[in-house]
């Protein structure tokens, strides 16, 4: 059990926490929640060690291990992948020099009845039944299973840490925290960097594997899957529901209503009393009842309703141009990397309306495809675009085309038409940008800003076939919801490479799984492949079992 205790934090004369108190007990899993600056990621650096607060105690029981996945971070390079991961167990040479030291201390002493002595029995027993609790002798299979569920394949084992990619090496850094089996799991946004199929051998590993978590996530089928408790960060305070984040939604829609209740009222009695001590002050025979108004309301508490923004921005695409039917004809389409083959004998239709997800594990070639698509790269085989296909493209490298000299608001306003120009800042501001960052020149946004703003300003152009590839890893809930709402209203062609089930769920309607060197088509939701899937897994397992 972890406990905090009148935790704050104040930083350039802002209090971002104020006396939050908590306890974290050994099964909890944990989702934090609040907008943008609200303070969940210090939380974690706080609770992780690596960050001091401004008052307030961390309680952590001795023997307890708490390991922390920040959002960036760097693996060292010098080690094979296995070797890298295999690092997760190098606490256990720790444990045995404290065994040999401790054995040798007790061969040593002669005071056996002595308090001391005891002490070291006591000690030793302790750390070895830590040690042996820890099964290191099938430590290299152990090592092999994580990475492979987080989608390394065996060839990878052998290759420098330094060949793989910072979402790779995010996912090495994952895998020592999961062998290391800590009492607490401290994630940042861990899903950003793993396709469904990484995402969702995450979710059991977390279910089972019995210890505590607290993870900060946008992807809500993640959160709801894995937690069963959620803390909600807001205006310097904390509320604690002991549910997971649907019904979490649920309970925090019914206390706002509940506070804004109690502020009208109590803004109602302000304003009647404050109507009694105009009308009255002059009058003699009221001066006793006067006074004591004035003071009730000097001392009186001022309710507060937790922020919460209002504005229900609906965007809506410009009108699309129509386009042939066909947008694009794929025939036995494949990509070959020199001596690599990333996928053949791709053939398919996409029809003008179709909203569609390209899926799979990463690498296997989604992106690849895109770019095909795109005219950006050869391929073998014909791919055709139909008649007045007009693309608008959302992929990671759309940041670096922007211009660096334009502030961000005048990014949009150069694209902007019609009734949007009017809702410019409301815009900016669904998509995390508040009017501080709206005056900023391009050039010193953050990677992640600039990926915010390059999506805003697509949005607004008007294309018959919208092309996004991974749309929502810098995107907030809410602002996954507006973006969503959108796409289920965009009248035009859609493809979408996502890894997030939740956001793809109720706008498409087709799936291409990328996998094994090929492109299959489903006709299904998102949900509708996933569970196919997972049954043709199980008959797989059961087959191979016979």
């Amino acid at each position: 059990m972890i406990s905090i205790d009148g935790l704050c934090v104040e930083f350039s004369g802002t209090t971002l926490f104020d006396n939050i108190s908590f306890v974290i007990n050994d099964k909890d899993r944990i989702a934090l929640m609040g907008k943008n600056g609200a303070g969940k990621s210090t939380l974690l650096k706080i609770l992780s060690g690596s960050r001091k607060p401004t008052r307030g105690v961390i309680s952590v029981p001795k023997d307890s291990m708490v390991a922390y996945l920040p959002q960036h971070l760097m693996t060292e390079d010098g080690r094979t992948l296995f070797d890298e991961t295999a690092m997760a167990f190098s606490h256990l040479h720790e444990i045995e020099a404290t065994i040999e030291r401790l054995n040798k201390s007790l061969q040593e002493r002669t005071d056996y009845d002595s308090d001391e002595y005891y002490k070291i029995i006591e000690e030793l027993s302790a750390v070895s039944e830590k040690y042996y609790a820890i099964d290191s002798t099938n430590y290299q299979e152990d090592v092999e299973k994580v990475l492979f569920g987080l989608g390394f394949k065996r060839e990878d084992l052998n290759r420098q840490t330094s060949e793989f990619s910072g979402g790779w090496r995010m996912r090495i850094e994952l895998a020592k925290i999961l062998l290391r089996k800590p009492d607490l799991i401290l994630l940042d946004e861990p899903t950003n960097h793993l396709d469904i199929e990484s995402i969702m051998w995450l979710e059991e590993f977390l279910i089972n594997q019995g210890k505590g978590v607290v993870l900060i996530s946008h992807d809500k089928s993640f959160v709801d899957r894995v937690t069963n408790r959620t803390i909600e960060l807001t205006m310097g305070r904390i509320y604690d529901y002991k549910v997971n984040y649907s019904h979490y939604l649920e309970l925090r829609k019914e206390r706002r209503e509940q506070q804004q209740k109690a502020f009208d009222e109590q803004q109602k009695m302000v304003a009647e009393t404050r109507q009694f001590i105009e009308r009255f002050k002059g009058t003699y025979s009221k001066t006793n009842q006067v006074q004591s108004r004035v003071k009730m309301l000097e001392k009186l508490e001022m309710m507060e309703v937790d922020e919460i923004d209002t504005s229900a921005l609906r965007l809506k695409f410009p009108p699309s141009p129509r386009s042939g039917n066909f947008p694009v004809i794929a025939d036995s389409v494949g990509k070959d990397y020199g001596s690599l083959n990333i996928f053949s004998n791709a053939t398919f239709t996409i029809h003008r309306g179709d909203k569609v997800a390209f899926v799979g594990r990463n690498g296997e070639g989604k992106s690849t495809l895109v770019k095909c698509i795109m005219s950006e790269i050869d391929h073998n085989g014909k791919l055709v675009l139909g008649h007045n296909v007009k693309i608008g493209y959302f992929a990671q490298n759309q940041a670096s085309l922007l211009d660096e000299d334009l502030t961000v608001y005048q990014t949009i306003d150069d694209v902007a038409v019609g009734e949007i120009r009017s809702k410019i800042r409301d815009l900016l501001g669904a998509f995390m940008f508040n009017k501080e960052d709206s005056d900023k020149k391009v050039k010193v946004l953050s990677g992640g800003e600039r990926t915010r703003l390059a999506m805003v300003k697509l949005l607004l152009q008007p294309v018959n076939f919208l092309i996004l590839d991974e749309p929502t890893n810098h995107l907030d809930m809410r602002t996954k919801d507006i973006l969503k709402q959108a796409l289920i209203d965009f009248d035009g062609t859609l493809i979408i490479v996502s890894h997030d089930r939740d956001f793809l769920d109720g706008v498409v309607a087709k799936v291409y799984e990328f996998g094994n060197k090929r492109v299959t088509e489903h006709l299904e939701t998102i949900f509708g492949f996933l569970e196919k899937k997972r049954m043709a897994n199980l008959k797989e397992i059961e087959r191979s079992n016979q």
